[in-house]
């Protein structure tokens, strides 16, 4: 038996514009998805990374895209179109910030025939849990007891970091800093420095490091300290 299957609604001849271009971004995602574009660290373009049953285009953050753990901000499918703006900000994908994204969530490099497969494109707002942290980064100053156990308290804490190299340099400036004072600065304690991600739910306790001489705060918070 031979089945002649018809388009809906229309009648039989020449494809519709709007016909073909439903047809060009189907076959377009399924180019994405079985073609997917490496990405490696370094690289400029957005990418495509899955947020639970979906896929959504992200920025990758200068200098922070290196190891298992990289930030990204999650963007609108349409960016930079001004039109895609305002249902950017009505669906939760303004303001969000960076984030902490695994890159075993990243499919490749971004391409326009993910773009059917986003919350935008099925007019659903993000959700509010996407699982990824906050991307914001911390260096804690600790004075610890130096009689083997984990007895002691925070002198300082740095933060917040946007970006882990700028984390880094600070950290190397303190632990240069303590090279030979880390066991004489707070009597009967060694003092180190610990880097780690920021809660932004405690951020009144730390101290924004931004144009400020970080030996100088550290120098300030142990005399802070009575030490």
């Amino acid at each position: 038996m031979i089945r002649r299957f018809r388009r809906c609604g229309r009648a039989p001849g020449a494809i519709s514009l709007q016909d073909q271009a439903v047809v060009d971004q189907f076959r377009a995602t399924l180019t994405a998805l079985r073609n997917p574009q490496p990405w490696a660290p370094g690289l400029s373009q957005d990418i495509a990374v899955r947020v639970g049953p979906f896929i959504e285009r992200a920025h990758t953050r200068p200098g922070d895209d290196h190891g298992t753990m990289i930030a990204v901000a999650l963007v609108h499918p349409a960016t930079p179109h001004a039109a895609a703006y305002r249902n950017a900000r009505e669906l939760g994908y303004i303001e969000r910030g960076w984030l902490r994204c695994p890159t075993s969530a990243i499919l490749g490099i971004w391409q326009p025939g993910y773009e059917t497969l986003t919350h935008a494109a099925a007019n659903l707002p993000l959700p509010d849990d996407v699982g990824m942290e906050p991307a914001h980064y911390a260096l804690h100053i600790e004075a610890r007891k130096r009689d083997g156990s984990l007895d002691g308290y925070t002198l300082l804490r740095l933060g917040p970091y946007t970006q882990t190299h700028h984390a880094q340099q600070d950290h190397y400036r303190l632990t240069a800093a303590l090279a030979g004072q880390d066991t004489t600065l707070v009597p009967g304690h060694r003092v180190s420095v610990r880097f780690g991600p920021l809660d932004v739910s405690d951020h009144q306790l730390f101290t924004n490091p931004c144009g400020t001489d970080v030996v100088a705060l550290l120098n300030t918070a142990v005399v802070g300290s009575g030490a």
